[in-house]
């Protein structure tokens, strides 16, 4: 990645907006410049984008929508807003949470109202830290739906998306405005694209194993569930030209994949009764924290894997969901109708199992408070899973108009940045990570950023 000035022969062609990234932030971003008027591309490294949108679960959180109140949840921002905030322990800026958390709404009704995106609420079960039901998603609950939905709609308002085309060079003068890009094709051809205004959506930097150990250790090592072009692009852009960073050392970890088969396992499994025990069949946590910490958790067992127990009736709650229905295809999902033959089907060891099962109906020694109304009931269910990290939270400093800082604290004049690519709300490391945080910050700073229209820059706000 590099800053070069303007190059003197000028540009191939220009665009009001350029976006680099074409994932769920990228192609919500391009909606929105266009409805405004402007002339917009998108740069993609891939041949079909997906990045890490496809991998998820594409439940965007979001309170007092048409959905949520047309289920009879009664929510607001501002419960939002807390809830944010009590996850991260206030080590995220509260600015940026209230304009997440104020616009999520907003966002998700044009989605489904301009373009039909059929967007209902989780009703069956809670993610952990959310003191309301507000995940939305499509009906196969997958992230694959959601970015080949919002592709479809982006090409059928005609704006192009340039594949197989990886982002290389940015241009910028003296004073930090951006002129364009240099981008490169697998055969070695280049484009060279001028923009008026450049939206920087190409997410973190999971896939970039050098800078994950530099900056998070404490999962370096681990499986990575993103995208592999997630190499931080953006970050390295933001050294060159001065960008201020934040929370580098924060990220999304899930501590239920099915493992070897590389398929994630929803926390429902776990938030609707269930529980992990690790090979010696023993439980080590408080399952109910949230799966974003889980994922150190389980890392720090015996072989980096573990067991998750839950019951029928909680798989029946799994199966919404895409993912699941392919863990079970690939016969990632034990199923036993009592004790001793799960024990025999996974290997633990009947007697200590017993106990750590025991341990619902008792005391939790690490502080759980189980529902009775959820008790595991045989038949029962198993998958053998491990943790991982799915994508960085840290990145680019940016307002809540997703306008990019500079180190010294004056903004950009043109340059933005979404999702993973900017510093998200869920401070400093694994454990301020709230459910759907990621996608969150990915369409809510999309849509104001596409929004943001050809404007010089702004008198920045006090920060």
């Amino acid at each position: 990645m590099s800053v070069r000035p303007p190059p003197s022969e000028g540009f191939a062609f220009t665009c009001d907006v350029l976006v680099i990234g074409a994932g769920a932030g990228g192609l919500v971003a391009a909606l929105a410049a266009r409805e405004g008027g402007e002339d917009v591309v998108i740069v993609e490294a891939d041949t079909v984008p997906s990045g890490s949108t496809a991998l998820s679960a594409g439940l965007i959180p979001a309170p007092g929508t048409a959905a949520q109140k047309a289920a009879g949840i009664e929510d607001d921002a501002t419960r939002f807003a807390a809830d944010i905030m009590a996850k991260a322990k206030g080590e995220n800026d509260p600015a940026l949470v209230a304009a997440l958390a104020g616009g999520a709404a907003e966002v998700i009704d044009w989605l489904a109202d301009r373009y039909a995106l059929p967007f209902s609420v989780v009703e069956d079960f809670d993610y952990p830290g959310h003191s309301r039901r507000r995940m939305h998603g499509l009906p196969t609950r997958s992230g694959r739906e959601l970015i080949d939905r919002l592709r479809s709609t982006v090409e059928d308002r005609e704006i192009p998306i340039i594949t197989d085309c990886r982002a290389e060079t940015l241009f910028a003068d003296a004073a930090g405005r951006i002129h364009g890009v240099e981008a490169h094709r697998p055969d070695g051809s280049r484009e060279v694209i001028g923009c008026n205004r450049l939206i920087l959506a190409c997410n973190g930097f999971g896939g970039n194993k050098a800078m994950v150990r530099e900056h998070m250790p404490t999962i370096g090592e681990a499986l990575y569930f993103g995208h592999d072009g997630n190499r931080g692009d953006a970050v390295r852009w933001g050294a060159a030209l001065g960008a201020a960073t934040r929370h580098l050392g924060a990220f999304q970890g899930h501590g239920n994949v099915a493992h070897p088969h590389g398929i994630l396992i929803t926390w429902a499994t776990i938030m609707e009764g269930g529980i992990q025990v690790n090979l010696e069949s023993q439980r080590f946590h408080d399952e109910s924290q949230g799966y974003s910490e889980a994922a150190a958790a389980v890392l720090a067992q015996p072989e980096g894997v573990v067991w998750a127990i839950y019951d029928d009736r909680i798989a029946g709650i799994a199966r919404q969901f895409a993912d699941f229905r392919d863990a079970e295809a690939q016969g990632a999902v034990f199923t036993a109708d009592s004790i001793e033959s799960l024990a025999t089907a996974t290997g633990l060891r009947e007697t200590i199992l017993r106990e750590s099962l025991h341990q619902i109906d008792g005391t939790c020694p690490f502080g759980r408070i189980f529902d009775p109304a959820k008790r595991l009931t045989p038949p029962y269910a198993a998958t053998r899973v491990t943790g991982a990290l799915f994508h960085t939270q840290g990145g680019l400093e940016v307002d809540d108009d997703a306008r990019v800082y500079r180190e010294q604290g004056e903004m950009f004049p043109n340059l933005f940045a979404v999702g993973g690519a900017a510093c998200g709300v869920s401070g400093s490391g694994d454990a301020g990570y709230l459910s759907g945080n990621g996608l969150l910050s990915a369409v809510v700073l999309g849509y104001r950023a596409g929004r943001a229209g050809q404007s010089t820059a702004p008198t920045p706000p006090e920060r």
